[in-house]
């Protein structure tokens, strides 16, 4: 049995542990259940789908790593997007997310990250673009920020994408598979949060408006990978990948230091230790953390009143085991999580969509949608 056959297992067995005491307890756990849901394919055979986001007529688009932004229609493509920057295609780099203005249907604006050559040094870092959609071309493409130095590590790009209620855009970079230089370091890209206007501007009040990196908004992170606005409080959380173990959930506020490599409830791949504690005094501790690691991407907000047991909760997704986990939130603070939804592949995103459904995207399979059932 390799290790992550080991850990799966563990975790398998905590599930059931935690279902036993519940029901000698007398309570519900009918709210971690997938029996009252259903898994529906909606668009199959993507390889490695990253950003989902719907156009106010109601056709989804989706990126593929490799490159291509698909418009989807009723559970078909009827369209690739023309005029996508040139991708460095890489281990884990290439076209990652979507996210469109918060006035799209009056200026068009299309976000996206991607992992690009331009700049300097050899192979590539993470690119913050937009352009404006034009049936199915972009146009007007404008970069609005680019890491650097360009790596040919191919780990740790971060990439997603989010705009907060008062429009500014925050984007995560991982560290680039340097934990040891850039989280750290407000001197050098990778390992950080950053908030930027929407046409790449810096904000006077960004917290390190007067450094060398003076769009960082938060650092000491090591790849995340999921990013929502909590509906109610208008903060942006976070959820990021830990080593072995420590993936985390955290809420980025300005300024502050969220530890990595310091602090970590993680260890290397190797089994060694790395960290020099999980807590200290004047760094920020995750409001949420995962022993094993379940490789975290993807993460949504649920407000839909189809999702009874779910609504005003975290659904984050499992590369890892293959399953949604639901977040229970009380107030700014998860209370406990479990897993729902088994059994549907390697999670790269969820996202609620328009018609309150929520949309999972699965790599090597697609575009799946959660239906409850009557």
């Amino acid at each position: 049995m390799n290790a992550d056959q080991e850990h799966a297992g563990i975790q398998k067995l905590v599930y059931s542990i935690v279902l036993t005491v519940m029901t000698l307890c007398g309570l519900s756990f009918s709210a971690y259940s997938a029996d009252d849901y259903d898994a529906i394919d909606v668009v199959p055979d993507l390889k490695i789908p990253w950003g989902m986001v719907w156009l106010p007529d109601g056709d989804m688009l989706v990126s593929e790593r490799s490159g291509s932004i698909l418009r989807l229609r009723d559970g078909n493509v009827v369209g690739q997007i023309e005029g996508v920057p040139e991708v460095h295609i890489n281990s884990q780099g290439g076209l990652m997310d979507l996210e469109l203005h918060p006035n799209f249907e009056k200026n068009n604006w299309l976000y996206f990250s991607y992992s690009s050559r331009e700049g300097e040094g050899n192979g590539s870092n993470t690119a913050i673009a937009r352009a404006r959609l034009r049936d199915n071309s972009l146009e007007d493409y404008e970069m609005l920020y680019k890491a650097t130095p360009n790596t040919r590590d191919g780990r740790h790009y971060g990439s997603r994408l989010e705009f907060d209620r008062d429009g500014y855009l925050f984007f995560s970079v991982g560290d680039r598979g340097n934990r040891d230089r850039n989280p750290q370091d407000l001197a050098r890209d990778g390992g950080k949060v950053y908030r930027i206007h929407d046409d790449g501007r810096i904000p006077q009040n960004n917290p390190f408006r007067e450094l060398v990196k003076p769009a960082v908004f938060s650092r000491g992170h090591r790849n995340p990978q999921g990013m929502a606005m909590h509906p109610g409080t208008g903060e942006i959380w976070i959820h990021e990948h830990g080593p072995r173990g420590g993936d985390e959930v955290n809420i980025v506020r300005a300024g502050q230091n969220y530890g990595w490599p310091i602090l970590s409830h993680g260890i290397n791949y190797d089994g060694t230790g790395f960290a020099q504690g999980k807590t200290r005094k004047g760094y920020q501790s995750p409001v949420w953390y995962w022993v094993p690691s379940i490789a975290p991407s993807g993460m949504t907000f649920v407000t839909s009143d189809l999702y009874p047991e779910w609504q005003d909760h975290l659904l984050v997704g499992s590369l890892k085991f293959g399953y949604l986990v639901l977040c229970k939130l009380e107030r700014n603070k998860v209370t406990h999580a479990m897993p729902v939804v088994r059994g549907i592949g390697r999670v790269r995103n969820v996202r609620q969509g328009p018609d309150g459904l929520i949309y999972v995207a699965i790599d090597g399979q697609g575009i799946k949608r959660i239906e409850p059932r009557n």
